[in-house]
This record gives structure tokens, C-alpha cells and sequence, in this order.
């Protein structure tokens, strides 16, 4: 999958995404600082339903927030940011492990390059790129 968005775009563009991706839970986040990852995961929010504020987790590590599904069954998506941890043991002690695997639950990580032993098999790879004219290109591909 593959698409270019602006920030007006950007609900239309969240939209198609969880279009895309109906059954996937893990989904991580490849973008430079500044990308647009955060941004993209409170769109994602906002098309599911959540009505808790959505935020950045770098301070917390992981955000919880909930929706209810067409039947009315609660959900979960977790938005985790590793930046601040040093290792995947630091990972596993933050929680992170546990939120991965959890069933009936969605999951958004940014900066997973220090627990990339952690991820499950099936997790997305999303990439996100500044482009001029202050558009976005998001490249996903499904780790094997």
C-alpha cells in the first residue's frame, strides 16, 4: 500500500488506511522526526470512534485509548513511543510486550527500532515521508 496526503486529506487518508488493514493489530512507525507519525495515529483514532484525547506517549511510553466497534464491543488501540528506552529489556519492563500480544487490540509503535526482537510476526511497517508542498507519502509493507 501506498498513498500521498496533505493534512486536509488527512481523515480521507486514515480512512482507507484501516480499509486496507482490517485485520492487522501491529503496525510500527518509520518517519523522521517531525514526520507526521503522531498526527497519522490521532486520525486513525478519530475514524475508529475515539473520543479520549489522543496525545503523544513520549513521556508515558504507551497511550491507551478505547472505541466501541459497529456491534458495540469495546476495543483498545495502544500508540507506545520507544524513543526514550535504551533496549528491548527496558521495553519488556515498560510493558511493551505485554500490549504487543495483547488479543482484541491495536497497536501503533514509534521509534521500534530499539525492541525490533519484540514485534510479532504479521507487524506492519509503515513509512512515513515528507514530501514538498507539505504532502505526506505513506509506504506500508507486512514484515514476514
Amino acid at each position: 500500500m501506498e498513498m500521498t496526503f496533505t493534512f486536509d486529506e488527512l481523515p480521507a487518508a486514515a480512512a482507507r488506511f484501516w480499509e486496507a488493514f482490517p485485520q492487522q493489530r501491529v503496525f510500527v512507525l518509520h518517519g523522521q522526526m517531525g514526520a507526521g507519525k503522531t498526527t497519522f495515529v490521532k486520525a486513525l483514532c478519530a475514524v475508529k470512534g475515539v473520543e479520549d484525547t489522543t496525545g503523544s506517549p513520549t513521556f508515558s511510553i504507551i497511550n491507551e485509548y478505547q472505541y466501541h466497534d459497529g456491534a458495540g464491543l469495546p476495543h483498545s488501540i495502544f500508540h507506545l513511543d520507544l524513543y526514550r528506552l535504551k533496549n528491548a529489556e527496558e521495553a519488556v519492563g515498560a510493558g511493551v510486550e505485554d500490549v504487543l500480544y495483547q488479543e482484541n487490540a491495536t497497536c501503533f509503535v514509534e521509534w521500534p527500532e530499539i525492541a525490533e526482537q519484540l514485534l510479532p510476526d504479521g507487524t506492519v511497517h509503515l513509512h512515513l515521508e515528507v514530501l514538498p508542498d507539505q504532502k505526506r507519502l505513506l509506504k506500508a509493507r507486512v514484515a514476514v
